[in-house]
């Protein structure tokens, strides 16, 4: 492991740079895919996706977390044993999780696509079953590597998963609608994806090989008391189900909206064939340009972890706390900008990516929606690094209270909202702004209360919301002033509009943030600091 990898912003950059472009390779997947599919076909893969991503949560979200955090902990304190045993016991429970959960998928197809009430989804359950699998397997991987802080084998292996999906699943997609249409056309889809999660799996155990070879040479000290299978499972599930409750609150309410949404605009008069567009719409290209930034953000979270975990069991509480604040000021220095510029540019980059798959009444819907749901990305942001402290920490109950209380709200919004026919689908991200407000601002209390950090206002909201708000001026303005109406540009000149205030804008927010000292010159890697000298 190198120093860069040791390190908070090193972590992050690694799994915040892979992240973001498996993001990008996601949208640009997805336009194809919805040309292939059609717009019809997108709305039953949206409606697959978060039955399957529950599921996957529940069985993969917390171990990985409590491997990493347990090792890391073990680590710290020169005592490789008892970590190698803690990877082994929790690879045992993740593969047992991951049969459980494929063979239900898989035999229950027909009773999830009933539920939904589109038999078309049923092939798309069966096709994307073996992948919870693949995925459990590998996040057992995946946590032992984090533990011993080295983000790369987890960043290669989502690009290789996000481009496995361009090269197999757009093939089968296509084979598919060719052999049945629609429901054999997602199921390609979805088939594709279980291909590539099982390489991204083959590529993670060469990954371990090694890195259990690095962990055989460091040190063992002679006092350390091995641990017995029996406390290993009890520190495995004391830390590991709070945090998996707490991963769940987000995927069910994905869940619910999926069993909610069309339904409730159903029953506001909009006709099945409709409302399905309308979910795809907003489950779809809107929902997967927001995850595009907050790649950043999971990636934060994630190295957060094991980083406060690691800083406790040294007792170092100056670290935790200068940790925190980082970890608190990039999350604001990646998420003001980033909400601001997407909700600026909603429009256009939906009629660059999605023109050619989509009616227009359909993308003026999802531009309106994307505007709105591009607000979260900020809250989100706050929400992963804050739950990421409060986990490190040991305190892992606590964002799974509070995304408790933010969902609940997100439901009573959805249902108050989305069945008025005047408002509709157009509820749903006014639901998850008030969800993700109401999860972050008690998470904030407890992390200042739980780590010794003192909330700064002006370094966590003001500077970086100021510099946001600078750069959207001029990128508003640019846009209003040379391109217009997206609807009336050919592509040629849409790409240059979008890559221009793109480029002016992470210029004048960058220099903006340097001057009201949103970003410090530490905060940048050792390069850009050597060129600005």
């Amino acid at each position: 492991m190198t120093q860069k990898q040791k390190t908070l912003v090193g972590g992050v950059s690694i799994l915040g740079v892979a992240g973001i472009i498996c993001k990008v390779v996601g949208v640009l997947y997805r336009i194809p895919l919805t040309n292939f599919i059609t717009q019809d076909g997108m709305g039953v893969y949206s409606t697959v996706y978060p039955t399957y991503n529950l599921l996957l949560t529940i069985s993969s979200a917390g171990l990985p977390v409590a491997i990493s955090r347990m090792m890391a902990h073990h680590i710290t304190r020169e005592d490789p044993q008892n970590a190698r045993r803690i990877f082994r016991a929790a690879l045992k429970i993740l593969t047992i999780l991951g049969v459980v959960t494929s063979v239900l998928m898989f035999a229950l197809s027909g009773l999830l696509a009933a539920s939904h009430n589109d038999p078309d989804t049923r092939l798309g359950f069966m096709a994307i079953a073996p992948s919870l699998f693949f995925v459990c397997v590998m996040s057992a991987y995946r946590g032992f590597l984090q533990g011993q802080r080295n983000m790369v084998p987890t960043a290669i292996s989502q690009l290789i998963e996000q481009i496995g999906r361009v090269f197999v699943a757009l093939p089968l997609a296509i084979l598919g609608m060719r052999t049945g249409g629609i429901a054999w056309g997602v199921a390609g889809a979805l088939l594709g994806s279980t291909t590539a999660e099982g390489v991204s799996l083959i590529y993670m155990l060469l990954q371990h090989r090694r890195s259990a070879q690095i962990l055989d040479r460091m040190p063992q000290r002679e006092d350390a008391e091995p641990l017995s299978d029996r406390a290993i499972l009890g520190r495995l599930f004391l830390v590991a189900v709070p945090i998996t409750l707490g991963a769940c609150i987000v995927p069910l309410a994905g869940f619910i909206d999926s069993h909610m949404i069309r339904p409730l605009m159903e029953g506001a008069g909009i006709a099945f064939e409709e409302a399905r567009i309308l979910f795809g719409v907003y489950t779809g290209p809107v929902i997967t340009l927001i995850n595009v930034p907050t790649a950043i953000a999971m990636a934060m979270g994630t190295n957060l972890v094991p980083d406060i975990a690691s800083g406790l069991a040294r007792g170092d509480r100056d670290y935790v706390i200068r940790e925190t604040g980082i970890g608190l000021r990039m999350a604001a220095v990646v998420g003001f900008p980033c909400s601001v510029g997407m909700s600026l540019l909603a429009k256009p980059i939906l009629y660059l990516c999605y023109r050619s798959g989509y009616e227009v009444q359909y993308l003026n819907v999802a531009a309106e929606l994307l505007q709105i749901s591009a607000l979260t990305i900020v809250l989100f942001t706050m929400v992963q690094a804050t739950s990421g402290i409060l986990q490190g920490a040991g305190r892992q109950r606590i964002p799974m209270y509070t995304l408790i209380v933010g969902v609940a709200m997100k439901i009573a919004l959805n249902y108050t909202l989305v069945q008025r026919p005047e408002i509709n689908i157009h509820g749903a991200p006014w639901a998850s702004l008030l969800c993700y407000t109401a999860s972050m601002i008690p998470n904030l209390y407890y992390v200042c209360k739980y780590t010794g950090y003192r909330f700064s206002v002006r370094d966590v909201v003001l500077k970086p919301l100021f510099s946001a708000a600078v750069m959207g001026a001029a990128v508003w303005a640019v846009w209003h002033y040379l391109f217009g109406d997206p609807g009336q540009l050919g592509g040629f000149r849409l790409t240059a509009g979008i890559l221009l205030c793109v480029f002016l804008g992470v210029v004048i927010y960058v220099l903006m943030a340097l001057i009201t000292g949103a970003i410090s010159k530490e905060d940048l890697p050792a390069k850009v600091r050597r060129f600005l000298k």
